[in-house]
């Protein structure tokens, strides 16, 4: 039975509480939006807007970031929805979508939408769950959204009315990697960057959800094994990066 769209806050919730109380999971994120930031181009004009802020993290990185989401927190900025967002056109350099992109129900109709409001050279910068050999047990069993790596992916134009809570943590892997790409997604834009990445650090950690299977100081040695595993994405990858420039 399909959850109701207030599902998202609900969530929002339980990993405000988990962020607050888990150090470890401060640091993790620390690194994956220096990742963001890196990815970032100052030079284009524009507001630089998050969709599906959550808690409202990449304030800290990026402090004039516009952060926005479905229901109000006192941290957001705007509340809004991805597929119908309140911004002139051209008016928007970068959009950012932080674990957002999977709970797209139909992901034709947002990437139409920020085509809209991103000038030519604007950037849309998706930060997802790969699925890659190892990953795919770890997302299937101890994370409660579906990985639907096989499931075909909705190519409606319009988006879905009345809205529900919606996952499918390997959208980002169907649409931009591998044999699995579709190109259909990229229209209208340049995939300048699909990088998969090991994250032993992250999914130990037990993420929002789960106790941390290590302690803090074991941190700067599982970042470097990630670093060396990274080597493999398809085997060993639990994280991805994916920016499209319009064109």
């Amino acid at each position: 039975m399909p959850l109701p769209l207030d599902q998202h806050q609900t969530e929002i919730r339980a990993n405000l509480v988990c962020w607050q109380s888990k150090p470890l999971l401060r640091q993790l994120y620390a690194g994956f939006y220096q990742r963001i930031v890196a990815a970032l181009a100052p030079r284009v004009p524009g507001l630089v807007v998050e969709i599906g802020s959550g808690i409202g993290n990449l304030k800290q990185h990026v402090p004039s970031a516009i952060c926005t989401d479905l229901f109000p927190n006192p941290w957001l900025d705007l509340v809004c929805d991805g597929y119908d967002l309140p911004f002139a056109d051209d008016t928007v350099s970068h959009l950012v979508l932080f674990d957002v992109f999977h709970h797209l129900e139909v992901p034709r109709a947002f990437l139409r939408e920020a085509l809209r409001v991103l000038p030519r050279g604007g950037r849309l910068v998706l930060f997802e769950p790969y699925i890659s050999w190892i990953s795919h047990p770890v997302y299937g069993l101890l994370h409660h959204e579906p990985v639907a790596l096989r499931q075909p992916i909705s190519r409606a134009e319009i988006w879905p009315r009345p809205r529900r809570y919606y996952a499918a943590q390997g959208n980002a892997t169907q649409c931009f990697f591998g044999r699995r790409a579709d190109p259909a997604w990229q229209a209208g834009w340049r995939l300048e960057k699909a990088e998969a990445f090991a994250c032993f650090s992250y999914l130990l950690s037990g993420g929002y959800s789960k106790p941390s299977a290590y302690p803090g100081c074991v941190l700067p040695w599982l970042e470097k094994l990630d670093g060396w595993l990274s080597r493999w994405p398809r085997c060993f990858a639990g994280r991805c990066l994916v920016v499209l420039v319009k064109v």
